[in-house]
């Protein structure tokens, strides 16, 4: 007879990974209520040994799974737990949600057209489109590029807080990959910074030797950042009539401004301008 007082079944024992069964107990117990004030009660209660718990806890804790409460006492759900299960979700959301802004996006400018998320200090692609046009972007679903090597990444970060900045990517040796590069952090946000003004990224040979970019920000029902669409594609194409870039950027914010409508993002009307008063002259 097996012993079903761990909690586990004979299947699970016979396939699963001791380790990491005993770490999912951990969480569950701490999401149950747990706050592991008491460390040889919750060892007990667990089966796992204290030593091996307070290993369990330093690591959980450093992935952010779990962190420590308010009061300095115990444990809690950590936001990277959190951040998964919630992103998970929500990029699932995003997809369906641009798909046919992105579709219609890449069809009428005749550009590789892409949405994607940071992750870290990458920016991962979540969505590509390419029309039936020759030198489609060789970027596909999955892919991970350096957000500051991408205008993807660049304009999502151009409206995260400054302090937030320097907490992601104060540490980041960066990568040289054209004259355009950032070299440095101060670098990275000179950069941003002019992104935010323009309200738009834009990059010619930035990452790829003769590949020119566009891209804009998505926002949530928040007002935070958490997305991007940009359109990729060759340096020419841009300027093969003139004002065709103007209309590929116009083409790019609509395309932000109607996935970020459909993710619940007001914008807020700008306040009307004071009105002027002239000084009457004898």
């Amino acid at each position: 007879m097996s012993d079903l007082g761990t909690g586990e079944s004979p299947a699970s024992a016979a396939v699963g990974v001791p380790p990491v069964e005993r770490a999912i107990r951990l969480l569950r117990a701490i999401a149950d209520g747990d706050s592991v004030t008491n460390m040889s009660r919750t060892a007990r209660a667990l089966a796992i040994n204290r030593t091996t718990l307070m290993r369990l806890l330093q690591t959980l804790e450093s992935e952010r799974f779990i962190e420590r409460r308010p009061q300095g006492d115990g444990y809690r759900i950590g936001l990277g737990l959190v951040g998964i299960a919630a992103g998970a979700s929500y990029s699932q959301d995003l997809v369906q949600t641009a798909m046919p802004v992105v579709t219609h996006l890449a069809e009428s400018v005749g550009l590789s057209a892409h949405v994607g998320v940071l992750d870290g200090t990458d920016a991962l692609y979540l969505v590509r489109q390419v029309p039936n046009v020759p030198l489609a972007s060789n970027i596909h679903v999955g892919s991970r590029v350096p957000a500051y090597a991408t205008t993807l990444g660049r304009i999502i970060v151009a409206f995260w807080p400054d302090d937030k900045i320097d907490r992601v990517f104060g540490d980041l040796a960066f990568t040289t990959y054209s004259k355009h590069s950032p070299r440095t952090l101060g670098a990275f946000k000179a950069m941003l910074a002019a992104d935010r003004a323009a309200g738009l990224a834009w990059s010619e040979s930035h990452y790829v030797s003769g590949v020119s970019s566009f891209a804009g920000p998505i926002f949530d029902r928040t007002g935070e950042p958490v997305a991007a669409v940009n359109v990729t594609g060759p340096a020419q194409v841009f300027s093969t009539e003139p004002g065709r870039r103007g209309r590929i950027g116009d083409a790019v914010r609509a395309a932000a401004d109607e996935i970020s409508k459909r993710l619940g993002h007001v914008v807020k009307p700008a306040a009307p301008a004071a009105p002027t008063t002239r000084r009457r002259t004898a």
